[in-house]
């Protein structure tokens, strides 16, 4: 992997975290995703389950974790099964974790080859009474593939039909949503990476680039910096093209007059950042484009000082809602009689800012964390007010990641990178 390395401490404390939280007599187990085939003998690139990462650290294909703390032998407690490695795979694939390394990066003491799963599992499931299902109930979950998780469920079932089963979910949503202070080093890393790639591109933007030439830019700059590259599919759209929301051809070119918005950020050891910003193509931003910046920047500045400990994210963007509604009748896109007809399923404002402004990141760019209870200290969340203007072919986005504190406004992990109007066209035409 590119990225140093993550001391087993903090996969440590995260399992002692979820298996807290576990029914008595009962056996917990995660496996990696699938390596998913393109066609031929061409595969994407391998990306771990966030899940077997955050409880193992193994970010390597065909893993198996097993957690079982009442296991009647001590060192069953906690098994990682990964793939036998040997001198023919060391050729022609690199690099695989032996029994050793498996424990070092881990802290599991307990490594087995894959091959003796099914042997082991069968030995621990007759202590057990319960068997946890890491089953993928994240509210914007899309699946539409099979996966080893539910190919493992299927064959569990049908196993070991007399067993109670359970959910690891919702106790995934709750811990993952607290972020450690080792989680939140390497999220700050991914910002400053983010930030290197933004800089870099203020320099290089002028009319005549065409949007994939600034994505490459920032590519470049990611992974020189141990990132694999981008967190999520980069989004950078000039002109109106930013009035699409997941705007992702990104193959268009940049116009003289025309702002770009640009949704895009860097991952680092699998944990994301995410940066929106909008930036003038010509350096510099018309009066019309000011003023709208402005009033995307306000209600940026006065959301994020909402994200403290106990706020409800649903009342919250209902807050940010009559923010952007002001913001709105200042510059002229909605009047009070908008408003008094508004349907209240879908207010007004809902016609220019269209999305919500904020959800948990980390792991996953929207990550898993609790949305329907007071908010905590340590959770992080972006913030991402945007308005969008297809009569005068204009989309503004800005976005930072912060974390809620105990006490105060959040901590910005993007404070350093550049989004007031001077600043941004002062790097552009320096």
């Amino acid at each position: 992997m590119k990225y140093d390395v993550i001391p087993n401490s903090l996969f440590i404390k995260n399992r002692k975290k979820f298996m807290a939280q576990m029914l008595p007599k009962s056996i917990a187990v995660f496996n990696s995703n699938d390596v998913y085939p393109i066609g031929a003998d061409s595969t994407m690139p391998f990306e771990q389950h966030r899940d077997i990462f955050y409880l193992s650290g193994a970010d390597q294909e065909e893993t198996i974790l097993l957690l079982f703390p009442e296991a009647l032998d001590k060192k069953h407690r906690e098994i990682l099964f990964v793939r036998e490695t040997n001198a023919h795979i060391a050729v022609w694939e690199g690099e695989k974790l032996t029994k050793s390394r498996a424990t070092e990066i881990s802290g599991i003491e307990t490594i087995y080859w894959l091959g003796d799963f099914d042997k082991v599992f069968f030995d621990v499931m007759t202590e057990a009474n319960t068997i946890y299902f890491n089953t993928n109930e994240h509210y914007r979950q899309a699946v539409e593939t099979q996966t080893r998780e539910d190919r493992f469920i299927q064959k569990c079932k049908l196993q070991f039909p007399a067993h109670q089963y359970a959910k690891s979910n919702p106790i995934l949503q709750e811990i993952r949503g607290l972020k450690e202070p080792e989680e939140l080093a390497l999220m700050q890393t991914a910002c400053n990476i983010t930030e290197k790639g933004f800089r870099r591109l203020l320099s290089f933007v002028q009319p005549g680039v065409w949007e994939h030439e600034i994505e490459a830019e920032l590519l470049h700059e990611f992974v020189r910096n141990k990132s694999k590259g981008f967190a999520y599919t980069p989004i950078i759209a000039s002109g109106n093209n930013a009035n699409v929301l997941h705007y992702v051809e990104n193959n268009r070119e940049c116009k003289s007059g025309d702002l770009i918005l640009m949704d895009v950020a860097a991952e680092y050891a699998n944990y994301s950042s995410d940066l929106s910003r909008t930036i003038p193509v010509s350096g510099k931003f018309t009066a019309r484009q000011k003023e709208v910046y402005s009033s995307v920047l306000r209600v940026k500045n006065e959301a994020t000082k909402m994200l403290v400990p106990g706020t409800i994210w649903a009342e919250y963007h209902k807050e940010v809602g009559k923010l952007m509604t002001s913001e709105l009748i200042g510059l002229g896109l909605l009047d009070k009689a908008d408003i008094q007809n508004e349907d209240p399923d879908w207010p007004a404002y809902k016609k220019y800012f269209m999305h919500g402004t904020s959800h948990h990141i980390g792991l996953n760019t929207h990550d898993y964390g609790a949305l329907k209870t007071p908010m905590k200290a340590n959770m992080v969340f972006t913030v991402e007010p945007g308005i969008y203007i297809p009569n005068e072919k204009m989309g503004i986005r800005l976005e930072d990641d912060v974390v809620i504190q105990e006490k105060g406004a959040p901590f910005n992990l993007m404070a350093n990178i550049p989004i007031e109007i001077e600043e941004i066209e002062s790097l552009m035409n320096s």
